[in-house]
C-alpha cells in the first residue's frame, strides 16, 4: 500500500510522526492549524500584533507539548486550550508591565477600540464589547459563537461542565446588552 501524501496525512499521522521527531510532520500540522490558533487569539485580544505574538508562542509551546498529547479530546480542543492559556498569559504579562511602569492607560486603550469600532462596523463593536467581559464569560462567548462551538464542546475545552458554560454564556448576554445599550448600539 502507498504511503499518503504529506497534504493528504490525517492530523493523527502527523501528531504521530511529530512525537517521533518528524520536523516535516510537525511544520505542516503546525501549517495546518496556524490561522485557526490566530483566528482564536485575536478574537481573544482584539489586537493583530499580540495576536501574532500568541499564535508564535502556542506553536513554541505546541513544539514541546505534543509528546504530551494523548487523544484524550481531538486535537483544536486542545490547540484552543494551549491558545487561550497562551493568550491569558500574555494578558498577565502585559498588566505586570502597566504596573511596573505606572502605565494604567490599559482601561482608556480598550474602551477608545470599542468607541472606534462602533464608528465602523457593528459587529467589530459587538467584538470589542466581548473583550471587556470577564474572561470565563468572555471564553465561553468566543468558543461559543466566535467558533461556533456546541457547549459540551466548549466545557471539555475550558475543563467546565456543560451547565457552567450555559451560564456563562447567559451572564455575558445580559452584560452585552448593556454594554451595547450604553454604547448606543442596541
Amino acid at each position: 500500500m502507498a504511503m499518503m501524501l504529506d497534504d493528504e496525512a490525517s492530523d493523527t499521522e502527523l501528531i504521530g510522526r511529530a512525537k517521533q521527531g518528524d520536523r516535516d510532520a510537525f511544520g505542516q500540522l503546525v501549517g495546518r492549524h496556524y490561522d485557526f490558533v490566530y483566528r482564536v487569539a485575536y478574537r481573544w485580544c482584539g489586537r493583530k500584533a499580540d495576536a501574532e505574538d500568541i499564535a508564535q508562542d502556542v506553536c513554541v509551546r505546541l513544539g514541546r507539548a505534543i509528546r504530551d498529547y494523548r487523544g484524550g479530546s481531538t486535537f483544536t480542543t486542545w490547540l484552543y486550550a494551549m491558545t487561550l492559556n497562551a493568550a491569558r498569559d500574555l494578558a498577565r504579562k502585559s498588566a505586570r508591565e502597566n504596573a511596573k511602569t505606572g502605565a494604567y492607560s490599559s482601561h482608556a486603550l480598550i474602551v477608545g477600540q470599542a468607541q472606534a469600532a462602533e464608528e465602523g462596523d457593528p459587529l467589530d463593536a459587538l467584538w470589542a464589547a466581548v473583550r471587556l467581559l470577564p474572561d470565563k464569560q468572555r471564553e465561553a462567548v468566543l468558543l461559543v459563537y466566535g467558533e461556533g462551538l456546541n457547549h459540551a464542546a466548549a466545557a471539555e475545552t475550558m475543563a467546565i461542565s456543560e451547565a457552567t458554560v450555559s451560564w456563562h454564556v447567559h451572564e455575558a448576554k445580559k452584560r452585552l446588552k448593556t454594554l451595547m445599550r450604553s454604547a448606543g448600539e442596541v
